[in-house]
């Protein structure tokens, strides 16, 4: 071990290789904090050389290597087991070039998401991903789990926002593609090989990021609605009708609104309470004062139409602000429901109002006295189910949940993972998604690129 510790500080000095006691909190676990692991040593490299350079002495080594963005995700990915090398990008932050008349972004992985479209919105342009986490949450880990988030709707996963990629592999090798164009079909796209791996193939140091015009406009509405189908019939108008403006269609059931905005501290019900179901939806345009004529003419033709129940538009930043808040309380959850399980799914828009009728019965039927959310994206196909138990009904039956919720997911074709990977949590349960010839490929891909299986071991394939 002291060779390798002694390699990585030459390259990188002592200040930015840590072992031991010297090991903060913040390597060992993660948001959750569900596990809490010290690794064998944590480097900082903080330039792309460095990185391939302490990869080829891992490699070298046969050591194994856990990746470290921003630790904000939700499904152990970035937790490192003890006889890891944590490598953290914290220190791999910069924006490298901005191209107006390309569109583009050239920056560093670990950049935070909210410099990033801080840095976009002062040229004039918009970096379309959005999370909760933007203050925390680095790029390389939004391209390594296809982060998806509010505007997905409108323009696409993370892998629809890049370009063009710098990737180190297991044994050090530098693989640069920082591409441009939006068109370019010279070979293969290799960059879609290491969007969405949760780093078990390589570790992204550079990206190209594809911007979008900044919007001028922007409505914002609470409506309620009678039934899912509404949901469905009232998608599909708004999309019809805002010509391609609507960027958000977030649709949340009683079990959510009631819980948030009568439990949550300092968020106000926006509209009343005694709904089916509650959408909360966004359209951004060039236009302010023609848009919002369209976006009430919209919903207008809604209500007619028996789809919309009651609507309420916000009159200013403020009240889209409050409004917002409310739908992201769910970061409030693993405070105020310890324990807690919180899924992300996807599966057919048509089926998705069926799917959570069964779910509730089920987990009513299966857990008495459980308490549960029902919230999602959905305009993408994407569902979040929140699942609280009080300590007072004994040991937290985690793993009789997660059977409960992806066996019945598997009956509806659905993925058990919608944006935020799989990591350790899923590992299990990549099966009931994936055929076994699809996974007999993803093995061949990191048989090929990291035959000694040192990078991210034991994330997403068994």
């Amino acid at each position: 071990m002291s060779t390798l510790i002694d390699g990585l500080v030459q390259v990188l000095g002592s200040a930015h290789v840590l072992t031991g006691a010297d090991i903060p909190d913040k390597y060992q676990t993660d948001w959750f904090k569900a596990h809490v692991i010290t690794p064998l040593a944590v480097a900082r490299p903080a330039t792309p050389e460095q990185v391939a350079q302490v990869l080829t002495i891992c490699h070298q080594h046969r050591q194994s290597v856990t990746i470290q963005g921003g630790m904000t995700g939700l499904v152990g990915g970035g937790i490192p087991q003890a006889s890891d090398v944590v490598l953290s990008l914290e220190r791999l932050v910069g924006i490298e070039e901005i191209d107006t008349a390309a569109a583009t972004m050239t920056v560093l992985a670990g950049t935070p998401l909210q410099t990033v479209q801080e840095a976009a919105r002062e040229a004039g342009l918009l970096f379309a991903v959005d999370l909760g986490a933007r203050g925390s949450c680095q790029i390389g880990g939004n391209i390594a789990t296809n982060a998806g988030g509010n505007r997905v709707i409108r323009y696409g996963m993370m892998r629809e926002q890049v370009l063009g990629l710098e990737v180190v592999l297991a044994d050090g090798t530098r693989v640069s593609s920082l591409n441009k164009m939006l068109k370019n079909n010279a070979g293969y796209d290799l960059k879609h090989l290491f969007i969405g791996s949760e780093g078990t193939l390589g570790v992204v140091t550079r990206a190209v990021l594809r911007l979008h015009p900044l919007p001028v406009s922007t409505c914002t509405a609470w409506c309620t609605l009678p039934g899912y189908d509404a949901v469905v019939a009232f998608l599909r108008h708004a999309q019809t009708q805002l010509g391609g403006m609507l960027s958000a269609f977030e649709v949340m059931w009683p079990d959510f609104y009631d819980l948030v905005t009568q439990r949550v501290p300092d968020r106000r019900a926006p509209i009343p309470h005694g709904s089916s179901l509650y959408v909360l939806l966004e359209a951004e345009g060039n236009d302010q004062q023609g848009d919002m004529e369209r976006f009430s003419a919209m919903l207008e033709s809604a209500l007619e139409r028996g789809w919309v129940e009651d609507a309420s538009i916000a009159q200013s930043l403020k009240e889209r602000e409050e409004f917002w808040r409310v739908r992201d309380a769910v970061s409030e959850f693993p405070l105020m429901w310890s324990p807690y399980c919180g899924y992300d799914v996807s599966l057919p828009i048509g089926r998705i109002g069926e799917f959570v009728e069964r779910l509730q019965e089920k987990l009513r039927a299966r857990f008495p006295g459980c308490e549960h959310v029902h919230f999602g994206h959905i305009g993408d196909s994407n569902l979040h189910v929140g699942v609280h138990l009080a300590a007072k009904w004994g040991p937290f039956p985690e793993p009789e949940f997660d059977a409960c919720v992806y066996t019945l997911l598997r009956e509806y074709g659905g993925s058990v993972s919608a944006e935020h990977g799989i990591g350790t949590h899923k590992m299990a349960y990549l099966g009931y998604s994936r055929t076994p010839e699809e996974m007999a490929v993803m093995t061949s891909l990191k048989n090929a690129l990291d035959p000694l299986k040192l990078l991210n071991p034991g994330k997403v394939l068994p």
